[in-house]
């Protein structure tokens, strides 16, 4: 308004907004209405984590960064209203990887909890096609407090991806004996070459059961969320190959050092195994 007055007088404004006087003048009366320290914290977290989290972490964040105590549908109600709801991940469907050569017993049973570190650990292999050639992303995962004890990124998914991922969690954890690993059926983990690796490190293996992705859920669960997250509306292919593995990096490192989990009481996995060490 106060720029088209030079131009303008306030009656033709107004004629053509089909705003009457009165309310122009009421809201010239009322005083500014700046967001609230509640609101501003909340906009400040979601933009700092990419709005990644969901309205029950943004709460734990207040408390633990702003010490904020907050009732949890106001943080909702404030999000929704803003459109800060975190991204929800697209359902994952099974496919068949052809004949298995050594199938190990299911000895997770879905019970994805661990009391102690390198008692359980997780594995598995996702897609990256983000760059210009199609990534493979392998992982492993301790269940004791989530964290990703190794990882490797390779342009194939054969059998050494497996075994250099494997062997860095051992190297990692300083050889541990006696821990479960626990895959899918898929031909590089059922191959004899793997399970002699780790026979011969004195592990145990275990798999899950043919065309169920649920007895894998949990490291099933992170890849989603890194692709949902890290790479939320990049396309496929658009970005190039040395970018898309800065992005992994930085993901992988993010999830383990800020990430808070509910799961671990709203604690990084890295600060709840400090914690509990």
């Amino acid at each position: 308004m106060d720029f088209m007055r030079t131009k303008y007088t306030v009656t033709t404004i107004l004629s053509v907004l089909d705003v009457s006087r009165a309310t122009y003048y009421r809201w010239v009366k009322e005083p500014v209405k700046h967001p609230s320290v509640l609101k501003q914290a909340i906009f400040e977290l979601c933009k700092n984590t990419k709005y990644r989290n969901g309205h029950r972490k943004i709460k734990a964040l207040l408390q633990q960064i702003y010490q904020l105590a907050a009732n949890r549908n106001t943080v909702q109600k404030i999000m929704q209203k803003h459109h800060l709801q975190c991204r929800i991940k697209p359902k994952r469907r099974w496919k068949s990887r052809g004949e298995s050569v050594i199938i190990a017993p299911n000895l997770l049973q879905r019970d994805f909890t661990a009391s102690e570190p390198n008692q359980k650990w997780v594995t598995d292999i996702t897609y990256i096609q983000y760059g210009s050639t199609t990534k493979y992303l392998s992982t492993v995962m301790d269940l004791f407090n989530n964290e990703i004890v190794a990882y490797k990124l390779y342009d194939h998914q054969q059998t050494p991806l497996v075994i250099d991922t494997l062997q860095m969690a051992i190297a990692n954890r300083n050889h541990p004996e006696g821990v479960i690993i626990h895959s899918d059926q898929g031909s590089v983990y059922t191959s004899y070459v793997f399970q002699d690796f780790v026979k011969r490190n004195h592990l145990t293996s275990s798999m899950s059961r043919r065309g169920n992705c649920w007895d894998n859920a949990v490291i099933e669960s992170f890849h989603s969320n890194l692709k949902s997250e890290e790479f939320q509306y990049v396309k496929f292919n658009s970005l190039g190959d040395q970018e898309v593995s800065e992005r992994v990096i930085h993901y992988l490192n993010y999830y383990n050092e800020e990430r808070i989990q509910e799961k671990l009481g709203y604690l990084t996995p890295l600060k709840y195994g400090v914690l509990a060490a």
